[in-house]
């Protein structure tokens, strides 16, 4: 039977993967709008940019319980090796996040204290970014594990790697953010994301080059992997994808491809993901720890992947239609609808 097969540990990579990936797009770009917030001034404007997530931004993080949910479960290792090495960054990331979800709720509400919430969902916003990247990058730099457990210290995710890839992140969930508000906002608000655009793809493109060169220069297995034949002639389609992408948003900007535009940033994203799956698959903590090695037993595995793609397709149509429903223009007549 197929539950008993080991690609189980691989299917729930996936799933596990397509809920982080759903992660980073739907709540990208609302972290992304904090991050551009301190560049538009007026309450107004500012609104209309809170209005565009305000609807959905707390549905956006259900992707991130499911992948959590789905790690705890299938991937048990994971836990006890990466929140101890990430300990700071992710209770960082976790209190910013509070932050700047307090600031979604309240600063409509507000007058006295609105430039308090500004700043607490602007800052949330960058600080959380900021440390999903750290994170990041202290995983691809690699953990030292030692029978099951981290076996560094504390501070060892504090790299030039994990810092660059942190802001790497916070360039691109403000490119995302942009490339949103271009499809929810109109007139002089649009125009200006519009001119956003690109400067942070061409900032975006820059910083995948440097971590696509620097993580080959630091992994001696990363570098065989892509740079041997003739691996190197099949998945350099990858890089060219990248850069065909770039150069046509890069092309398309105020020519009306609103929607267009948003999905192809969206696709460096998803390119940037599989460029990291092909660079460690089947390692889930690099550098040695395998999907098998860190998966829960079996049983516990079939057990769970029952109720996960239960929820799974639940959370997905619920999602999608909530897109539905809030679909269109973002007018600030209409935000106390919200």
């Amino acid at each position: 039977m197929f539950m008993d097969m080991p690609m189980l540990p691989v299917v729930w990579f996936g799933l596990i993967g397509f809920a982080v990936a759903m992660y980073i797009i739907l709540d990208g770009f609302s972290l992304g709008i904090g991050i551009l917030f301190p560049f538009v001034k007026g309450d107004a404007r500012r609104d209309v940019m809170m209005g565009t997530a305000m609807p959905v931004w707390d549905g956006n993080q259900t992707w991130m319980i499911l992948a959590g949910a789905g790690l705890y479960g299938a991937f048990p290792m994971v836990y006890a090796t990466v929140l101890p090495a990430m300990y700071l960054p992710l209770v960082l990331m976790l209190l910013a996040l509070i932050f700047r979800g307090i600031a979604f709720e309240f600063r409509a509400k507000s007058t006295r204290y609105r430039h308090m919430f500004d700043l607490a969902f602007s800052l949330g916003a960058i600080i959380a970014t900021f440390a999903q990247g750290v994170v990041l990058g202290g995983i691809i730099h690699g953990l030292q594990v030692s029978d099951r457990q981290f076996a560094g210290n504390t501070f060892d995710w504090l790299t030039p790697f994990s810092l660059f890839t942190g802001a790497a992140l916070v360039c691109g969930y403000a490119l995302l953010g942009a490339a949103w508000l271009v499809v929810k906002t109109e007139g002089a608000l649009q125009r200006k994301f519009y001119a956003a655009v690109r400067p942070l793809t061409i900032v975006l493109i820059v910083a995948m080059a440097v971590i696509s060169i620097w993580t080959p220069l630091n992994n001696q297995a990363i570098a065989e992997r892509w740079f041997s034949t003739p691996n190197i002639f099949y998945l350099s389609i990858v890089p060219l994808l990248v850069v065909v992408l770039a150069v046509s948003i890069l092309s398309g900007v105020g020519k009306g491809s609103e929607k267009l535009i948003f999905a192809k940033v969206i696709g460096l994203f998803m390119l940037g993901l599989v460029g990291l799956v092909i660079s460690f698959f089947p390692y889930i903590i690099p550098p040695s720890i395998t999907i098998w090695e860190a998966s829960s037993s079996a049983s516990s595995q079939q057990f769970l992947i029952v109720g996960y793609l239960v929820i799974m397709p639940v959370v997905l149509v619920y999602t999608a239609y909530s897109y539905y429903v809030f679909r269109g223009k973002v007018r600030l007549e209409n935000l106390h609808h919200y």
